[in-house]
């Protein structure tokens, strides 16, 4: 029965609520991170897992997703993934230790590696060609803004009601969200019978949590420690092992071989650098404001306010600009803005002003802006209705990690550093290593992107 346009916008209006309160998650504890590390006595390399690892089992449970939506009916499938996700909120809304707070975080990020993926399936494959450029660009302002506007509020509401509050209210705004869900959606994509591949997606899950660990292992132990090059060897081994595996199957779990298209393939790396530089910079910020120079949470949100009002402004042009001029210039743009505020990053010392750290945080919202959403339309652009899953499972999973992988290794970096030096030397030493990665993807527009006639 083919969608009208009313139930089309309905389930567009659900996938927008949904992804903005799932992608706020994403970074809301960055802020908040600081005096959740003082509650419970743990040390920062520690903390951040809470977003990390948040990242790291999204990354691994999305490449399920391309399974997962030709197996089950999509309602069903969409309704599922949001109540483990409002599970694993209610659990960190009365969490009484860390493990508890890290188990919360695990479930949100299973339902979020989910909707996430599925949300973007769902989008491309309602709306003819010549919308999907608006439509993923008005999408992107709930997944891009979203996560960027999450540092301010949270700012202000662990000022006032404490971390925990944070939670208690996604919690019952989750709870809504479910109920709307449940009238509006209904079963978009085509089903089939299919053997779920378990040995591939253990493979990859070591693949990933290896090399994720060894990464953020590295700043410190060291590469010729144990803790180090165990989980490198098995992330290593077990990447070359499910790559094999897929290149050799009839109906490989994941379908590799797309990855022979250049778009495609430009894409992926172009998103996985965005997300490592901003992640890192979006967990090292407010560890340098509230840490280092001993600012408030809500300072710390203050900060980051202007940056997420760029964003709101920016994404749904970008959108209308990528219908209409394709992709090179907003991928140079974003790129050169990236690259220039890591660098301007790299300057911060102790009595820097807290206006000029917003102003640097604006620049890199803008870029985000211009890369993120831009970059997942382009990416799938020639991809067929069958290869679509595979494409989005492979990019969502690939960037999230890259994410978690940045912060992993910036934030222990950081602390080790500062460990034998100063806080405010730990920061500029990893926003240096930072503006590396945002200086190799300036190189990519013009490598690998052709000219729109």
């Amino acid at each position: 029965m083919p969608l009208t346009n009313r139930r089309r916008n309905m389930i567009f209006l659900t996938i927008m609520l949904s992804c903005i309160l799932t992608s706020m998650l994403s970074t809301a504890l960055t802020t908040a991170l600081p005096p959740i590390i003082a509650e419970f006595d743990v040390s920062a390399a520690v903390g951040q897992w809470l977003t990390s690892g948040y990242s790291l089992v999204m990354g691994i449970l999305v490449l399920a997703t391309a399974y997962l939506t030709a197996r089950v009916p999509t309602k069903k499938l969409y309704l599922s993934a949001l109540i483990v996700f409002t599970v694993g909120i209610g659990m960190d809304a009365v969490a009484p230790n860390f493990s508890v707070l890290m188990a919360g975080r695990i479930l949100q990020a299973a339902g979020n590696g989910i909707l996430l993926s599925l949300a973007q399936v769902i989008l491309l494959t309602i709306y003819p060609v010549d919308r999907r450029g608006s439509i993923m660009g008005i999408y992107g302002l709930a997944v891009s803004a979203a996560p960027i506007v999450a540092p301010t509020l949270t700012g202000l509401v662990v000022d006032v009601f404490g971390w925990h509050m944070i939670f208690e209210a996604l919690f019952v705004l989750c709870l809504l969200l479910c109920g709307l869900t449940l009238f509006t959606f209904s079963d978009l994509l085509e089903t089939k019978v299919q053997r779920f591949d378990v040995r591939s997606f253990l493979l990859c899950a070591i693949g990933y949590t290896g090399f994720l660990l060894g990464l953020g292992n590295l700043g410190v132990y060291g590469i010729r420690q144990w803790h180090t090059l165990l989980p490198l060897i098995a992330g290593i081994l077990g990447g070359i092992w499910f790559i094999h595996r897929q290149m050799h199957l009839e109906a490989p779990f994941l379908e590799l071989r797309i990855f022979r298209d250049t778009t495609f393939r430009t894409a992926v790396l172009a998103s996985m650098l965005t997300y490592a530089v901003m992640i890192a910079a979006s967990t090292l910020q407010p560890f340098y404001i509230q840490t280092v120079c001993g600012y408030s949470a809500t300072v710390s949100g203050l900060v980051a306010m202007p940056g997420s009002l760029a964003m709101a402004i920016v994404s749904p042009f970008t959108g209308r600009i990528y219908d209409k001029m394709g992709i090179r210039k907003l991928f140079l743009i974003g790129s050169i803005c990236m690259w220039i505020s890591s660098l301007l990053f790299v300057r911060l010392q102790l009595d820097t002003s807290m206006v000029y750290v917003a102003c640097i945080n604006t620049i890199r919202t803008i870029a985000i802006g211009c890369l993120m959403m831009p970059l997942v339309t382009w990416g799938m652009s020639k991809l067929t209705h069958i290869q679509m899953p595979h494409g989005t499972a492979l990019l969502t999973s690939l960037r999230t990690v890259s994410g978690a992988a940045g912060s992993a290794v910036f934030v222990s970096m950081m602390s080790a550093v500062a460990a034998a030096s100063s806080g405010i030397h730990g920061v500029q030493v990893a926003f240096f290593c930072i503006s590396f990665l945002a200086a190799a993807q300036v190189e990519l527009p013009f490598l690998c992107v052709r000219r729109k006639k």
